[in-house]
């Protein structure tokens, strides 16, 4: 089997950006890859997440449950890891990917404040996904820690990702989700031991190229 080494974050925390600088890093070293994104926004396998994104079945994300918008990702991510890259992965390649399961945990967990309830949906989530739809685990995931007030200065002018003419979608543009998804994320860092980035040094955001340099030394540690 090959690796898998996820990039994930919340809203404006950089995950493209840090990629693309991934990418640029391996290629120095010819060091060979496959990059997805996710999701999968170029495939029809994502067109319930585009829609729920979209608020067709609700404008507040919290009202919609965790288990229901889950199954829309992982729908997607099964189909695009059957189509474009398990082959890929088997025989031994390295899969760069912006987002995973790992988003799923931050965006819907966030929406459950019981703490035991928040550990059910995890299982439930972790079991669909690498049990049932048998997707890889990932080798290594970073965690973009990018604080809310932050992230929303940064994509303050930023356009619907999937139709540049249209608005937010019903994640980027509900702060309360945005900062439920972020405390959630730095606690689930912890419990399932991802490679956390501080994005933030001294009240500044740090260089783009200084947070690459940072995970590409992590990378190298575990090719």
């Amino acid at each position: 089997m090959g690796k898998l080494i996820v990039i994930d974050g919340t809203d404006g925390s950089g995950k493209q950006t840090q990629l693309e600088i991934l990418e640029k890093n391996l290629e120095k070293e010819n060091i060979e890859y496959k990059k997805v994104e996710f999701p999968n926004y170029d495939s029809p396998s994502s067109s319930l997440v585009k829609m729920y994104l979209s608020g067709e079945f609700g404008q507040d994300a919290q009202s919609i449950s965790p288990y229901i918008a889950s199954t829309f990702y992982a729908v997607d991510r099964y189909a695009t890891y059957k189509k474009e890259f398990q082959e890929y992965y088997e025989n031994g390649g390295l899969i760069l990917a912006d987002r995973y399961t790992t988003a799923n945990m931050v965006h819907q967990a966030g929406k459950i404040k019981d703490k035991d309830e928040r550990k059910k949906f995890l299982d439930w989530l972790w079991d669909l996904e690498f049990n049932i739809y048998k997707i890889p685990i990932p080798s290594k995931v970073f965690f973009l820690n990018m604080p809310v007030e932050y992230s929303m200065k940064l994509t303050q002018n930023r356009k619907n990702k999937f139709d540049q003419n249209a608005k937010k979608d019903i994640h980027e543009s509900n702060i309360k989700h945005l900062e439920d998804s972020y405390n959630a994320a730095c606690e689930l860092a912890k419990i399932y031991g991802w490679s956390e980035i501080q994005c933030i040094k001294d009240g500044n955001v740090r260089t783009r190229e200084d947070i690459g340099e940072e995970i590409f030394n992590i990378v190298k540690e575990i090719l």
